[in-house]
């Protein structure tokens, strides 16, 4: 399973509106999408609540994968938008 492992740029880390974008756009990819913070399992990155309930800080670490077709572009757009990798 391909993943990527990005530094979250928002100020805000991935609260509300952050975290709404994101969601919205892991749905849309049409793949399954899962992030995950150390020491946390991976949740459904479409779940606005599940992504909300890892308390994402600015700066923090997190890794995203994805299987399926497309795997690698979806994973690079989200990584892309998330911040730096």
């Amino acid at each position: 399973m391909p993943t990527r492992t990005v530094v979250v740029a928002s100020e805000v880390g991935l609260h509300a509106r952050p975290a709404a974008t994101f969601t919205r756009a892991a749905a849309a990819s049409g793949v399954p999408v899962r992030l995950q913070v150390a020491g946390s399992e991976p949740v459904d990155a479409t779940s606005m609540l599940a992504v909300m309930t890892l308390g994402v800080a600015h700066g923090q670490e997190v890794v995203l994968s994805a299987e399926g077709e497309r795997s690698e572009e979806v994973l690079d757009s989200l990584a892309a938008l998330l911040g730096k990798p």
